[in-house]
């Protein structure tokens, strides 16, 4: 079976942490092992989603914006990404076609699309359910196919600027636009961005402006705890 670059790049990720890690890291090993088995076994695909069923798990605010396998996690340093760039988010690779599988808003917010956004979206959440005194920004990417036409919502053309939106409002749909830069496997990116402190986002890419979702989606999300298929737990935040 032949695999894309990004694919390639995964399933390698993978077969590599397997090789160096221990007995210690079972956990990371077995969500490697799951990357491995979503690119090249598609019949393993079932037991490996998490489905979006727009019902936040029991003491989260969040839902789950879209179905699939998170199969990339937030801090996780394995390829494309590595120990001094980390992800800063989670990704979501979802079962089907470009432009198929649902992108729903995880809170009540104001969106925003720049005008050069052809896959991504900003969604501002005035008080961060989670500490009320601050606000706090949801991010949404790769909603575009490969060479950038984007499976974003009509309600939000470019240059949208703080269009109320509710919980589990569709936003769009899952793409592999990387940017002009080749393409991914089909998967939505979301991450939880920081404030400037000034009612900006900051730069999601640097996982210092970015915060562990694992509390919000009431989800082990954490690369340094997770383990096995994500589903909501008691006690999402690592020990």
């Amino acid at each position: 079976m032949q695999l894309e670059g990004r694919q390639r790049w995964l399933v390698a990720a993978g077969f590599g942490l397997s090789a160096c890690l221990g007995l210690a890291a079972w956990n990371q090993i077995r969500t490697s092992r799951g990357l491995i088995d979503w690119f090249t076994n598609p019949a393993a695909r079932p037991a490996l989603i998490t489905h979006a069923d727009l019902v936040p798990c029991a003491g989260a605010p969040f839902v789950l914006p879209s179905s699939g396998f998170v199969g990339l996690l937030w801090d996780d340093p394995r390829l494309p990404y590595h120990p001094t760039h980390k992800h800063s988010g989670i990704d979501i690779f979802g079962d089907g076609e470009v432009g198929e599988v649902p992108v729903y808003a995880a809170y009540d917010g104001y969106l925003t699309r720049l005008a050069s956004w052809k896959s991504a979206v900003i969604i501002r959440h005035p008080e961060d359910p989670l500490d009320p005194s601050r606000q706090v920004w949801t991010y949404y990417a790769h909603m575009a196919d490969r060479d950038g036409r984007s499976f974003i919502s009509d309600a939000y053309p470019p240059g949208s600027v703080e269009a109320p939106v509710k919980q589990g409002d569709l936003i769009g749909y899952q793409g592999n636009f990387s940017g002009g830069n080749g393409a991914v496997g089909l998967h939505l990116h979301f991450s939880v961005v920081r404030d400037d402190g000034r009612g900006r986002f900051l730069n999601e890419t640097d996982i210092r402006h970015t915060m562990d979702p694992s509390s919000y989606l009431g989800m082990q999300l954490n690369y340094s705890c997770a383990d096995g298929v994500v589903q909501c737990v008691a006690a999402p935040q690592c020990p």
